[in-house]
């Protein structure tokens, strides 16, 4: 029997805190990933447009094996630096890669784009993102906010209002799997014209406000719900300004090749959630954490963390984009379609 864990977010994962961060005149913010002690990890990037740190260094063929944080992150290419924050504050306290000169904190990222979300960006010569990556480690616990929250504090969701969602599930043979997702997406999670999230067949406990079926013989049209309309060329630039930014985990032992093979099928929790997906405008990238708590059943466990994954992922999203709150031009869907937060 598989079933979300007590809090139905990432950090039931044992050994895995989240920390958040926001500058709300900004409108933007970053979101941490921490690991009680350096983990394996593996990334998978599909978007056509991704901002990234030292994800490289994760492919199985390179020596460092371990890594310290992940940072998620508003800001686009400004918001990379949230993960200088976040190194500092680890070498701070001794945790890193062991090297000659000290430890070096090894600290993946991804960022999105949220600059244009009617937020205050004149910050000068110092962009905010330094400083919350060390906010955002101070707050690192096993509670933290959904929705208007973190690296989802200034994003969007097609025509919705984004944000920071997380679902966990946890089996009766003792494995925990979780999932963390800042959304901010071109696509839509909603059918056309339709209150009804893509994924709505996953949804456990009413998490995102109670599942609502579909219509049948919906239209086969993407353009209602997507960020700008698709025969839109003279937007484009507007349309390159999206991103869901992801971290999955589990306390099952995972080489990087193995975390590597569940952060690529963990990417179908985003297809499954959000359409169209992996867009020439977007840069959709997952990584996966393991805390190495148990022991991996062979490749018959490997397949099963990682479809596990894939569905925790995609209940994520939907759990953003219904915890979000109206922010500016970006209606939350709550206002929208109704539905109380819990």
């Amino acid at each position: 029997m598989i079933r979300p864990g007590p809090l139905n977010l990432i950090t039931d994962v044992d050994g895995i805190a989240v920390g958040n961060a926001e500058d709300a005149a900004a409108r933007t913010g970053t979101t941490i990933v921490l690991p009680d002690r350096s983990c394996a990890a593996g990334v998978d990037v599909r978007g056509g447009g991704p901002g990234t740190r030292e994800t490289d260094l994760l492919a199985p063929t390179c020596r460092v094996d371990r890594i310290d944080a992940v940072v998620l992150s508003g800001g686009s290419a400004f918001g990379l630096a949230a993960a200088d924050g976040v190194a500092l504050w680890l070498a701070a306290r001794g945790r890193g890669y062991p090297t000659r000169g000290g430890p070096v904190p090894i600290v993946p990222g991804a960022i999105l784009f949220d600059l244009a979300n009617g937020g205050d960006k004149n910050w000068g010569a110092e962009p905010p993102y330094r400083r919350l990556g060390q906010r955002a480690a101070d707050a690192a616990g096993r509670q933290f906010a959904l929705g208007n929250a973190g690296a989802g504090l200034g994003a969007g969701a097609g025509r919705l209002k984004g944000g920071i969602g997380s679902a966990s599930i946890v089996t009766d043979e003792g494995d925990q799997i979780g999932a963390l997702v800042a959304v901010n997406s071109f696509g839509a999670v909603t059918m056309p014209g339709s209150p009804c999230f893509w994924a709505w067949f996953l949804e456990q406990a009413g998490e995102a406000g109670g599942p609502r079926a579909p219509q049948v013989n919906l239209p086969i049209d993407l353009e209602p719900e997507c960020k700008i309309p698709l025969n839109a060329p003279a937007m484009i630039g507007e349309a390159a300004s999206n991103t869901t930014i992801a971290v999955v985990a589990t306390n099952v032992s995972l080489d990087k090749a193995d975390a590597t093979r569940v952060a690529i099928m963990a990417q179908d929790g985003l297809a499954r959630a959000i359409r169209p997906v992996h867009t020439p405008f977007d840069g959709d990238t997952v990584f996966c954490l393991s805390t190495g708590r148990r022991n991996l059943n062979g490749a018959a466990g490997l397949l099963r963390i990682g479809a596990l994954a894939a569905d925790c992922l995609a209940r994520a999203v939907m759990r953003a984009v219904w915890a979000a709150d109206t922010l500016g031009a970006m209606p939350g869907y709550r206002s929208v379609h109704g539905g109380t937060k819990n």
